[in-house]
């Protein structure tokens, strides 16, 4: 979940005999004003307005004087519903938003999410996300972000998760109303992205998105509710530490061991399996939820992944990335459970006795250097690429385009030098290891391509020299002493 993890549905999928991207309400109301043309500005608002409150005051009145006879305040619903359903013109005026808020017209229409009739509670959920809508909003920011401060203070996320509750996913309507709720939410939080942690801090949505995740079954709202999951996941340490809460971990976990053995079997299934990915690997930085992974037996599953060899087998590895990370009970696990052996597989394209250093080095030195010759072969393949880069900028300087240092140094990041650093970091570490086999096959390699170790000890300087303090001047000072070492030694 990078820039924003929204996705665009332009084509929604077809379930259950209803079409997901094709609001219903909308054709109902072009026919109901075929022939006419209406020019939406501020009095046509407050025209419509009231007329949605008058109608939704009759409504209440019948439903007070009527209780125990639904067939005299079935009118006065069927017209409620005609007006909600012309309230998603204003979709067509989202300049008009700040006085659609002006109007008190929020309150009410919010209120409705709590109408005893569900097929109204619908149609509101319905409206909002009309409002709210991507396509909508994206040349109307202040308007919008008027609108959805006016929703959240109404409580609409409150209500919309309540609404979620009493929704039966069996009946076509119901479940579309479901995916609606879903996209409102991310609607909201791609205007306000602060909508992301008040929603699960004010809402029981974690819960509930945990609970949808589970069936086995694959169906478009399960798809939906992974992405909104990692979509709150991402950027969020609170979110992330109240999912780990709630036995998160775990049941993520369990969601993705699904897809050990086999492969989904559509494309959108594909893209929830990823969305499950997306949301681990968001969900194991916090390093409680990194230890909740290991318990969980997390490690020994990714490694179960990759050996199948399955379309997840690149997101298991991914997800171990993020899991050992700064947390060596991580890594110790991995070493422990034979994950170099799987690794090491991968790496080359396709536990014993010793310390977990000696069984490291022992992968390098094993069938003549194999993998010390492909470690070369990348150093050699990047730093061609970075070299390639220098040249194009020394000729931008010849053509008088002046480019300042840290201009040159974010260029060369961006042809691979990041890359190449950390090429040159494992050869420092194997050089570093005193191993005078292994050493002489770098050197033997290094001058087959007529470079030297001082070739590699550049790359490592630079790499030494540019280490930010983003985890801390600890972490920093602890870092570069590591690779001074290198240095030194080569």
């Amino acid at each position: 979940m990078e820039g924003s993890n929204k996705r665009k549905r332009e084509d929604m999928e077809q379930e259950n005999g209803v079409d997901f991207g094709v609001d219903l309400s909308l054709l109902e109301a072009v026919e109901k004003s075929e022939g006419t043309v209406q020019v939406m500005d501020v009095r046509a608002l407050k025209k419509m307005v009231l007329a949605f409150e008058r109608r939704l005051r009759d409504n209440l009145e019948a439903r007070m004087k009527y209780v125990d006879h639904p067939d005299k305040f079935a009118d006065s619903e069927l017209e409620l519903h005609e007006e909600l359903v012309r309230l998603k013109a204003l979709a067509g005026a989202p300049e008009l938003y700040p006085e659609l808020v002006h109007q008190s017209a929020i309150p009410s229409i919010v209120g409705l999410l709590t109408h005893e009739n569900t097929d109204i509670a619908v149609d509101v959920v319905g409206l909002i996300q009309d409002l709210t809508d991507e396509d909508v909003v994206e040349d109307s920011d202040e308007a919008a972000q008027v609108l959805v401060d006016a929703l959240v203070e109404n409580n609409t996320l409150e209500l919309l998760i309540q609404n979620l509750a009493r929704l039966d996913e069996g009946d076509p309507d119901e479940s579309a109303a479901v995916y609606s709720t879903l996209a409102t939410i991310e609607n909201m939080v791609e205007v306000r992205p602060a909508v992301s942690e008040s929603v699960c801090e004010k809402t029981k949505l974690l819960r509930w998105l945990l609970t949808r995740i589970k069936p086995r079954e694959f169906d478009s709202n399960k798809q939906y509710a992974t992405e909104i999951l990692a979509i709150l996941l991402q950027s969020s340490a609170a979110n992330q530490r109240r999912l780990g809460q709630m036995n998160g971990v775990d049941t993520v976990l369990q969601a993705v061991a699904l897809y050990k053995s086999r492969d989904p079997k559509s494309g959108d299934e594909e893209e929830m399996v990823e969305n499950l990915f997306d949301c681990l690997c968001s969900l194991v930085m916090p390093v409680e939820n990194k230890e909740r992974f290991v318990k969980a037996e997390g490690v020994e599953l990714m490694i179960i992944i990759m050996k199948q060899k399955k379309s997840a087998y690149g997101s298991a590895m991914r997800a171990l990335d993020f899991a050992m990370t700064k947390f060596p009970p991580a890594c110790e696990r991995f070493v422990d459970v034979l994950g170099l052996k799987t690794l090491f597989a991968a790496f080359m394209d396709g536990l014993s006795r010793g310390s977990r250093k000696d069984r490291l080095l022992s992968k390098f030195v094993e069938n003549e250097f194999e993998k010390v010759d492909r470690l070369m072969e990348l150093y050699i393949r990047y730093a061609d690429r970075v070299k390639a880069e220098i040249e194009r900028m020394d000729q931008l300087q010849l053509d008088d385009l002046e480019l300042d240092d840290d201009e040159r140094y974010n260029r060369k990041l961006e042809s691979g030098l990041y890359t190449l650093q950390l090429i040159a970091v494992i050869l420092g570490h194997l050089w570093y290891s005193e191993h005078q086999k292994m050493r002489a096959r770098i050197e033997l390699l290094l001058r087959q391509q007529r470079l030297s170790k001082e070739n590699v000890k550049a790359i490592l300087q630079e790499y030494h020299e540019n280490i930010g303090d983003l985890d801390g001047p600890d972490e920093k000072e602890r870092t570069q002493t590591k690779i001074q070492k290198f240095i030194d030694a080569m």
